[in-house]
């Protein structure tokens, strides 16, 4: 916890200097995934525990409404992101967590749900998670696309998911910063390509 050891201005630094760090690719290639899963009309899944699955059910609000244009509100023929964030459950949850085991209640959602060429978002900062292995592991069986948020050293979720966008940082509350200040940009990458009609090629020149 690197705020312990640094007053504000050298954390605030700090975290700027490990943004900087990030591969922006793998940032870009988290919005070409759900952009890819929007243009086949195919589900999106997210999931995280802890600060993690607030970082999930955010990124799933921030999806499924900040793509839309005020005008598109009311429109019944735009096309939306079909985006579900797996930690917002809760009965289902509890209901797996306490008669089969914490590990169950991500992969047990999946099988209700999702279906092959679907995309399931993962986020463990560890990439150790148990519950979030298993999820990885059965969507890489069933046909699902599998993307993976980590930290730390990335863990055996680094590896497991198909793409990924990893922190190289042994700090959770930097991580989990991290991830979401790009999830943030994902969004607008996003909005610029769905709502505004804008391919990225027109808008890196901008």
């Amino acid at each position: 916890m690197l705020g312990t050891k640094l007053d504000a201005l050298p954390f605030l630094e700090r975290v700027a200097a490990e943004l900087l760090r990030i591969d922006a690719a793998e940032v870009t290639a988290l919005a070409d995934a759900v952009y890819e899963a929007y243009e086949r009309g195919r589900f999106v899944f997210v999931c995280g525990n802890g600060g993690s699955g607030s970082n999930a059910s955010h990124f799933c609000e921030d999806v499924g409404k900040g793509t839309l244009r005020r005008a598109d509100y009311d429109d019944d023929n735009k096309k939306r992101v079909r985006i579900l964030s797996l930690t917002d459950n809760t009965p289902y949850i509890l209901a797996w967590g306490n008669d089969e085991g914490f590990e169950r209640v991500f992969i047990e959602q999946l099988k209700n749900l999702a279906g092959p060429g679907d995309l399931l978002v993962a986020i463990s900062g560890s990439g150790n998670s148990p519950n979030i292995l298993r999820a990885v592991e059965w969507a890489n069986r069933n046909g699902l696309d599998t993307f993976g948020c980590t930290g730390f050293g990335g863990g055996k979720l680094r590896t497991l998911a198909k793409q990924g966008l990893h922190v190289p940082l042994d700090d959770m509350g930097i991580v989990e910063t991290i991830h979401l200040a790009a999830f943030h940009w994902v969004v607008d990458d996003l909005h610029r390509r769905i709502a505004l009609g804008t391919p990225r090629s027109a808008t890196e020149a901008a």
